[in-house]
């Protein structure tokens, strides 16, 4: 844009000046009932008090909508830079597997946590797995003594349903202490604390990507157990996180937990999520909560309009 004159500026044309003649002062006289009279001064009329204009309003901004979408993340996502618009977020507790921490749950002093980054209204989403008592030294009746499985050190009489849901539950305990910890750390419980000070949702995790049984039924005892110990914490609520697929192979679509909410992955984009809001009954048997989808490497999830 070119710049602008200054106010005020005078133009003066190029090339010579006509001369114009002066007034002809008896056509001037002519008005002369409008003057005032020649031996007369001319009476100026004061000025009147000066006003200072009124200030003008700002222009009201235009609010901006908020983001319709949430976001989660967990160990994956240490170190990157993460929205600062979203309608709620959840933050994994563990590092992809049981027994293990997400290191960027709580942060440092130069990198604020996924906790604290995510709000005192989090909700929080923990690993599952049933290794079995062959792979996992953290097996109960095999590594740790524990009701209803027997501390002999023999896989054969570890291996059943109470063990099962035992090592569900001991696992989900050990994500529970995680969240603690990374509370205390973001100063929103006290040190002492054995349990976190408000009740928040909790979403487990059923992925193939851990390890599971080839009898379903242990499976589901696994999961049982982790949501029973989660409810004896007075938590909001237990959730699972899975695709209709991957539920059907790790638990035989079994209608134990037809009751729990149902967070579905696998979505393209936003309208595909909305549409499986729409179209796809729960993996649980109860309420399809959120549908998720991935964008520019990062989970995004919809919550659908009848949760």
């Amino acid at each position: 844009m070119p710049a602008l004159l200054a106010v005020g500026a005078i133009f003066v044309a190029a090339g010579p000046v006509a001369a114009v003649d002066p007034p002809n002062l008896l056509d001037e006289d002519a008005g002369r009932d409008a003057w005032p009279p020649l031996n007369e001064p001319v009476r100026v009329a004061p000025p009147g008090p000066s006003r200072t204009p009124a200030p003008t309003a700002p222009p009201t901004p235009t609010p901006q909508p908020s983001p319709a979408f949430g976001i989660d993340v967990s160990f994956p996502q240490c170190g990157d830079a993460l929205p600062d618009a979203f309608a709620f977020a959840i933050v994994g507790v563990n590092g992809g597997r049981v027994y293990s921490p997400n290191a960027c749950l709580i942060g440092t002093e130069e990198h604020p946590g996924q906790l604290a980054w995510a709000g005192r209204e989090v909700e929080l989403y923990a690993n599952t797995g049933n290794p079995g008592p062959r792979l996992s030294r953290f097996w109960p009746g095999v590594a740790v003594d524990a009701e209803g499985c027997r501390a002999d050190g023999l896989f054969a009489t570890a291996d059943t349903l109470e063990c099962a849901y035992r090592y569900g539950w001991n696992a989900a305990a050990d994500s529970y202490r995680l969240a603690l910890e990374a509370f205390v750390a973001a100063g929103w419980a006290e040190d002492d604390a054995d349990e976190l000070p408000w009740a928040t949702t909790w979403w487990l995790d059923v992925e193939t990507a851990n390890s599971w049984r080839l009898d379903p039924r242990l499976n589901v005892a696994t999961l049982d157990g982790a949501r029973d110990y989660l409810l004896s914490m007075d938590v909001a609520d237990v959730g699972f996180y899975s695709t209709p697929r991957m539920w059907a192979r790790i638990t035989g679509n079994t209608d134990t937990f037809a009751d729990a909410p149902a967070w579905h992955a696998g979505a393209r984009d936003i309208d595909d999520a909305r549409d499986r809001c729409e179209r796809e009954d729960a993996f649980t048997g109860g309420e399809l909560r959120m549908v998720q989808w991935v964008e520019n490497d990062l989970d995004h999830n919809v919550r659908c309009p009848d949760a």
